[in-house]
């Protein structure tokens, strides 16, 4: 445990401390600062940083309806696509699967930079929130007791900082400080490596399908993903450990032809390629996801492979669970939400981890060189092209169909 550094002022206090400016703490922040409920939020990037940074772009319409609900979704709804299937391609065939007829509900395409730059303008221009931008040195101290406090480096001025609290969430990703604080010690942290990589590409290039593209092909994964109107994204299927310079632009293009071609596709429109990195898909579970006074939400307490979509949208759910008991801590005295807050993350949690590891054996078994998994993944896919059971069973986990208080009204 770390002691506080002397300050040359009173500590201020606030009831509840962010730290990460992602997703799921901006979330958090808006519905405190809605329900004038205290807080700040600590980052360590810099404003333009968090709003720039690539990451996932696929919203689940639960979630939609949910920040639409608390005002937070105005700018998303009038600015996504919103996706209603999705389509495989496998041994030159084209296998569309129309998921929101099944479910009602449909995919969001929103980028998480611009959702970011939508909940800092909402919580720090509009709401006057505060957010410490560039912060150094985070640490937490005494969040096993009475009174918990964060400390910091001020970057402007080098001062060492201390914030007392009665809450922190730790909302600072699989990289940050608090994570470390419930495992693996005082916890269990469940890890899975799916033995495989994805080299993850953006093209400035149009997109060339009006949905989601799986290939599924024995030369491995590829997948198209749009992001806006300008921009796509690629993913193939390599080697984990990669290195993403051994793939040129030529090399990338020509591997992407061949595994998501199919009779009557349109061909795929190229361009320059402005990120390439590869991603070894693996997944973590931390249990509990609180520890004292400290509770955890989104890549803090759970990494899922990006193989269906779901971890911004984990992220989501988290912050809106978490929000919500804190409101009904501060403002009511109910302790409950806050009690049971892990639990409820959990079950969740653990839905979106086997339904990835389920789909990844159908995306990545022709490719694995091993017949067995070959045919079963053939068998999958089969399966939830021709039978309605099973379309339907695929539809609810592949959307994430809500039901309860988070399924609001249609956006």
């Amino acid at each position: 445990m770390i002691n506080p550094s002397p300050t040359s002022a009173p500590a201020p206090r606030v009831p509840v401390v962010i730290i990460g400016a992602g997703p799921a703490g901006l979330t958090v922040a808006n519905i405190l600062r809605a329900a004038s409920v205290d807080c700040v939020v600590l980052e360590t990037e810099s404003r333009e940083f968090v709003e720039q940074r690539p990451r996932a772009g696929f919203i689940e319409e639960w979630a939609v309806r949910a920040l639409r609900h608390r005002g937070l979704a105005d700018r998303l709804v009038e600015r996504a696509q919103a996706h209603s299937e999705c389509e495989f391609r496998i041994d030159g065939e084209q296998h569309r699967f129309r998921y929101a007829t099944l479910t009602g509900d449909r995919h969001f395409v929103y980028p998480q930079p611009l959702l970011v730059t939508d909940l800092v303008r909402e919580y720090a221009d509009v709401k006057g929130g505060e957010i410490l931008f560039g912060v150094r040195d985070v640490a937490l101290h005494g969040i096993d007791g009475d009174r918990p406090a964060v400390l910091y480096t001020d970057p402007r001025t080098g001062e060492r900082r201390r914030i007392d609290c009665d809450i922190v969430a730790g909302c600072d990703g699989a990289r940050g400080v608090t994570r470390a604080h419930v495992a693996p010690d005082r916890g269990t942290v469940a890890r899975y490596d799916y033995g495989v990589g994805w080299l993850a590409l953006l093209a400035e290039a149009p997109p060339s399908s009006d949905c989601v593209v799986f290939g599924v092909h024995p030369r491995g994964f590829g997948a198209h993903m749009a992001r806006s109107p300008e921009v796509t994204r690629y993913y193939l299927e390599v080697a984990p450990g990669e290195d993403p310079e051994n793939w040129s632009h030529d090399r990338v293009w020509s591997e992407l032809h061949a595994r998501l071609s199919a009779t009557g596709a349109p061909a795929l429109t190229e361009g320059p390629l402005i990120e390439k990195r590869v991603l070894d898909m693996h997944s973590y579970v931390v249990e509990p996801m609180t520890y004292g006074r400290l509770f955890l939400a989104g890549d803090s307490a759970h990494l899922v492979a990006p193989i269906a979509a779901k971890g911004m949208n984990l992220a989501l759910h988290d912050a809106l669970l978490l929000a919500d008991a804190l409101v009904a801590y501060y403002l009511r005295g109910d302790a409950d939400g806050l009690r049971g807050y892990s639990a409820a993350c959990l079950r969740r949690v653990w839905e979106y981890q086997e339904f990835s590891r389920w789909f990844a054996e159908l995306l990545h078994g022709p490719s694995s060189g091993d017949p067995f998994r070959a045919g079963s993944a053939r068998a999958r896919l089969r399966r939830i092209l021709g039978s309605p059971a099973a379309a339907a069973t695929f539809a609810e986990s592949y959307i994430g169909k809500v039901t309860g208080p988070m399924a609001m009204t249609t956006p």
